[in-house]
């Protein structure tokens, strides 16, 4: 319990610890500022406009259903102003719409948490990415660059356990500041939209829609934090952390996604870790792959796939395991001296 203890003590007095702590502060600072100077609550004018220019929108939509099932009945003549029939009427049924026009769609400079809390969600799940990834590079490099896990070990012998103990003090705290930052967070702008602009629907289906969002984001934190740790233990400086990510950003996902393309490699995406980032934080992606189709064969849906939220976390788990073992392995191993 010591350990942990002097751990947690070592982790807070990081002077680049509290740099991005800092600088996690300043961005919640100018995001509320910018959003409280670019909104402002409606009157009860502009919502009577806004609810009236929604109405309008409905009955459109239902007017071009109703419109699309008379044609495919043979009640109204296909002319060239006939506009987009589609073959299918259900497309434009706006029943089966995941959501129609409301007020808010028509409020100018006024701010609907609901409609901005998953957009300003995403943008505090990259930048605590961010944070964990340098944290947890930092924090072990620096003190194996140092000599400062030689004399740890001078006070508690065991190799494994003393780095098991950083890693988990460091997911521990990166764990609890995530939650704390973001109940802070999207409470300050639930609270702007309560007082300075609108809260929009609330309902269980939005709650649950941002919590399974969230619950993603933090696992990607987490797993970011330990890749960051383990690919800083393999170098033994903070820096091989950043190089390796650098080397992989221009080497893989940009040069070998051309290569790729010039050999016309089916499905080059599923080669890509940015396509398992994007479906695990989204909960899929929907990719098209041009070798699906044959040339000339008209219209195609072979070429769509879709890669879930499943194998999407099975191969970050992979990667993840992979670089935190080869870690402790080498770690278990090497001359720190």
């Amino acid at each position: 319990m010591n350990l942990v203890r002097a751990e947690v003590e070592r982790l807070a007095a990081r002077r680049f610890v509290q740099l991005m702590v800092l600088l996690l502060a300043v961005a919640f600072a100018v995001t509320t500022a910018t959003t409280l100077i670019g909104s402002h609550q409606p009157t009860a004018r502009e919502l009577s406009v806004a609810q009236e220019q929604a109405a309008q929108a409905v009955a459109s939509m239902e007017a071009e259903h109703t419109r699309c099932l008379r044609i495919k009945a043979g009640e109204i003549p296909v002319t060239e102003d006939s506009g987009y029939v589609p073959a299918d009427c259900s497309e434009l049924d706006p029943a089966r719409m995941e959501q129609l026009p409301v007020a808010a769609d028509y409020l100018s400079s006024v701010f609907v948490f609901s409609q901005q809390a998953q957009g300003l969600l995403y943008f505090l799940i990259a930048f605590l990415v961010l944070f964990g990834f340098l944290v947890g590079a930092s924090y072990i490099g620096a003190d194996l660059n140092s000599g400062g896990v030689v004399n740890l070990l001078l006070w508690r012998p065991g190799r494994l356990t003393v780095l098991g103990t950083k890693l988990a003090t460091l997911v521990g705290v990166v764990a609890v500041l995530s939650v704390l930052a973001t109940v802070f967070y999207l409470g300050t702008f639930w609270t702007i939209g309560q007082t300075a602009g609108l809260p929009g629907s609330l309902d269980g289906e939005f709650w649950g829609r941002l919590g399974a969002i969230y619950g993603r984001g933090l696992v990607l934190v987490l797993l970011t934090t330990v890749v960051g740790f383990g690919i800083a233990t393999l170098g033994r400086h903070t820096s091989a952390a950043l190089g390796a990510v650098a080397a992989y950003a221009v080497v893989w996902e940009l040069g070998c996604r051309v290569v790729l393309e010039i050999l016309d490699v089916a499905r080059p995406d599923q080669l890509m870790l940015s396509t398992y980032l994007g479906a695990w934080l989204t909960g899929k992606v929907e990719l098209w792959d041009d070798n699906g189709c044959p040339p000339g064969g008209g219209a195609c849906d072979g070429g769509l796939y879709t890669i879930t939220w499943a194998p999407a976390l099975l191969a970050l788990l992979a990667l993840t395991g992979a670089v935190a073992g080869s870690a402790f392995a080498a770690f278990r191993r090497r001359d720190l001296l």
